[in-house]
């Protein structure tokens, strides 16, 4: 069998294999269960393996390059264009096939073990944060019902809940004491957790490299640092800052025609966790910004553009240039100069 390119169309149990050879004719079409897709592929000569970057699709890729193989990852929305007639598990492969060998498509980096471990910390902490936010949302929401109004954030439930259990407040009941006691219990187990990840975060940042120069970029603290490292390890399958700043959707989106450019908001596509880091430590810095007596190029030039276009915009905008300069340190292997990064990054 001279198959060359294969489209692996991965479900949770049954995957589809989809096969051809250097003159593009299908030379194999294969239904493979989970147990069996690697078996099936040491059996193969060397070939190119072209997959959608979708839930497990890392592990795959690496399993198959372990056997010889060279697997690909693209994105499922570069796919679909290339999947002719109805939705099924054979059209799928053979779409994946076609766009595998297509010399304009982009493909996904391959996430190491180190960034899956990265990834899956941070993707428990953003859960446990949710988790806080409703419940002290619920919280406030359950005792307005009472006349008892907390402000918003986390710190002010806490202490707003230590105040009522404290004291013998008449608009409570006995019941409803007890189910607030319980809710406090809940909020500090929270807590409790939230304080283990976020120092199992700072070991992290401390013991990588990459992560120690990133920290000392204005606006780029640990959690953003080792977030955007497990994003794209060290940054150099982008040529260059505006790929990278691109690919977390804070860029211009474009829809030009007839020789007229029409540039809108961020497109927002990508990394949403990331954007949505780098755009709050930009906030960060702008709002300390005013304490500072001789702040550097970089903060200068994101007051500028505050005083012109407002602080939101701002915000964005020094992302932006964030994003950049992470891209520059991690693909260029150099450390954060305030007299030369910034002045680099807003030319």
């Amino acid at each position: 069998m001279n198959v060359t390119t294969i489209g692996l169309d991965m479900a949770k149990n049954v995957f589809f294999a989809h096969g051809v050879d250097p003159h593009g004719k299908v030379v194999m079409r294969k239904k493979l269960s989970r147990g069996k897709v690697l078996g099936f592929f040491a059996n193969l000569p060397p070939c190119v393996v072209g997959i959608e970057a979708t839930g497990g699709a890392h592990y795959w890729a690496r399993e198959l390059n372990r056997l010889g193989h060279t697997a690909k990852l693209m994105p499922a929305q570069y796919v679909k264009p290339y999947v002719k007639r109805d939705k099924n598990d054979p059209n799928d492969a053979a779409g994946i096939t076609e766009a595998v060998t297509r010399p304009s498509m982009r493909f996904v980096s391959l996430n190491t073990v180190e960034q899956q471990d990265a990834q899956m910390l941070h993707a428990i902490r953003r859960r446990l944060v949710a988790n806080r936010t409703a419940l002290t949302n619920q919280t406030r929401g359950l005792l307005g019902e009472y006349g008892i109004v907390f402000g918003q954030g986390p710190a002010q439930v806490r202490r707003g809940l230590t105040s009522i259990l404290a004291t013998e407040d008449p608009r409570l009941s006995a019941l409803a004491r007890e189910m607030i006691a319980d809710v406090q219990r809940q909020l500090q187990a929270l807590d409790a957790c939230l304080e283990t990840y976020d120092a199992r975060i700072e070991r992290a940042c401390a013991t990588d490299v990459r992560c120690a120069r990133l920290d000392a970029v204005p606006g780029i603290g640990p959690i953003t640092a080792t977030a955007l490292v497990a994003a794209v390890n060290d940054g150099k399958q982008y040529r260059r800052g505006k790929h990278m700043s691109s690919s977390f959707g804070i860029t211009p989106r474009e829809h030009s025609s007839g020789g007229k450019q029409r540039l809108f908001g961020i497109s927002k596509r990508g990394n949403t966790y990331v954007r949505t880091l780098l755009i709050h430590g930009a906030r960060s810095v702008l709002q300390h910004a005013a304490r500072k007596t001789d702040p550097d190029p970089l903060i200068r030039w994101a007051l500028a553009v505050q005083v012109r276009r407002g602080k939101n915009i701002a915000a964005v905008a020094l992302a932006n240039k964030l994003a950049r300069i992470a891209w520059a340190i991690l693909a260029k292997d150099r450390t954060y100069d305030a007299h030369w990064a910034p002045r680099t990054a807003c030319t």
